[in-house]
């Protein structure tokens, strides 16, 4: 039987709709036909938003549906006009009943009037919209999390990029400024630190977890330097003490001190093996200096990958040890389209070592979760739904699309069952990032990141971002 037909008598027993022709296509079919079922979503968005001029697009006049295609049943709202331009990454404040977005401000370090530097970080509040500045003097921050112990963790996404933690951004009255990347000096250490022992790299994603581990990665492209260099290696700080609860003071973070450690995937078992081909199988880890991660990690044989960008811990995984999932770029016109990866580390807080014979327990495992095809790429932002563990993928891309794909389910392969398009962003001038669902799964705030603002009014001596409120996602059972 073929399998055309085979599907058809599957589809016709199930209620769904008949199908017959490509295979390839009609799976795709059945999955759009099942989207409300499987995503809570009506129905998914045939296609990517048609190209707009790239100058005066974005208007005073517009609503938030003159911003962003949606598939059936979303529904958009501006949650602010205001934000700073380049408004990238996102973290709910505090985490239990969150008043606030946390957001980095991806633009250059820039003194933009007398004596004031550009906006790095601010606080939106999502009673009213309303934006603060609470940092300036980053070079393109760009990753952000809410630590369990209520801190902000924020990055900057250059090469010499470093993380720094806010104490309490609520209680933020004057923005403070970063005085000196190199050293961290900033107006008001109590408040804002840069934490030296984490790497510098050009930091994105970040998976920080509750015990004070982090997991990053570089966004570096191969051959960034000279040919055959490595791309952007993966990264795992373990605390020199864990953390144990909320701290009111920066020095009781555990971030203070610990070791930074390179992924090698060595794609054997039982011994180490490394080299180019191996990015996906068993892996290691292996000690490199903070201050000087990236040579370090080329050095030592870390794992390179294209531009590792985002980075998240999967909230609904139960296995042993931890879970995270990270985009690596690509690019498209070399015909790279970008890929997500998962890697499972079953002991996060241990560095297994080998022994005289160079024998080791691998205790980390990589997968590719999803690759990118013509349509979708270059995945750059992703996030786990909470409830369902469908995993969401933002372009980085002029009309970038957002993408819902399933977890893998009970079959033979380890990547995702399947995904549907949900939102594709109107103004060729902008991309969105910063996807970030609340804590229900019902509803998600999206960036409409560095659109054309000539025509808008300036904030705080800066241009301004949309920043959008996307509802209509219904209830999806496990």
């Amino acid at each position: 039987m073929k399998p055309s037909v085979l599907l058809a008598l599957v589809c016709a027993a199930s209620g769904l709709p008949a199908f017959a022709g490509n295979f390839g296509v009609d799976v795709e079919a059945m999955l759009a036909a099942k989207s409300a079922e499987l995503f809570g979503i009506t129905a998914p968005l045939a296609a990517t938003a048609s190209t707009s001029a790239e100058e005066g697009y974005r208007l005073a006049s517009q609503i938030a549906a003159d911003q962003v295609a949606l598939a059936d049943g979303l529904t958009a709202e501006f949650v602010t006009r205001a934000a700073a331009d380049s408004l990238d990454m996102v973290a709910l404040y505090p985490v239990e009943n969150p008043t606030h977005l946390i957001g980095c401000i991806e633009g250059d370090l820039e003194e933009i009037a007398p004596g004031k530097l550009n906006p790095a970080v601010q606080r939106i509040s999502l009673a009213d919209g309303t934006v603060e500045t609470i940092v300036r003097g980053t070079n393109s921050c760009d990753g952000i999390r809410t630590t369990a112990w209520g801190t902000v963790l924020f990055t900057q996404e250059d090469d010499r990029g470093g993380t720094y933690e806010i104490l309490n951004p609520l209680a933020i009255t004057d923005a403070i400024t970063i005085t000196n990347r190199d050293t961290g000096e900033t107006t008001d250490p109590a408040a804002v630190v840069r934490r030296m022992a984490l790497p510098t790299m050009a930091w994105e994603g970040i998976a920080a977890l509750p015990s004070g581990m982090v997991y990053a990665g570089d966004e570096l492209r191969p051959g960034t330097d000279a040919a055959d260099a490595d791309g952007g290696a993966i990264f795992k700080f373990i605390p020199a003490t864990a953390a144990t609860g909320p701290i009111t003071a920066l020095d009781a973070s555990p971030y203070v001190d610990g070791k930074t450690y390179a992924m090698q995937v060595s794609c054997v078992r039982g011994k180490i093996q490394f080299g180019q081909g191996c990015e996906v199988g068993n892996a290691g880890w292996v000690e490199v200096d903070p201050a000087n991660a990236r040579a370090e990690a080329d050095a030592k044989g870390a794992t390179g990958y294209y531009r590792p960008e985002d980075l998240h811990d999967d909230p609904a995984y139960s296995g042993e040890g931890s879970r995270f999932c990270l985009t690596a770029t690509g690019n498209e016109g070399g015909g790279n389209y970008s890929e997500v990866m998962c890697v499972v580390d079953a002991t996060p807080a241990e560095v297994p070592v080998a022994d005289a014979e160079g024998k080791i327990d691998l205790t980390t495992l990589v997968t590719r979760f999803i690759e990118g095809d013509a349509d979708f790429n270059p995945a750059d932002n992703l996030e786990f739904q909470p409830g369902t563990g469908n995993v969401y993928v933002i372009e980085d891309h002029p009309n970038g699309d957002i993408w819902a794909c399933l977890p893998d389910g009970a079959d033979r392969n380890d990547k995702t069952d399947g995904c549907i398009k949900i939102l594709s962003v109107k103004d060729t001038s902008a991309e969105p990032t910063g996807f970030i669902f609340a804590a229900d799964g019902l509803s998600a705030c999206v960036s409409i990141q560095h659109s054309d603002d000539s025509a808008m009014d300036k904030l705080d001596d800066y241009g301004t971002d949309d920043l959008i409120h996307v509802t209509g996602f219904a209830p999806v059972a496990n």
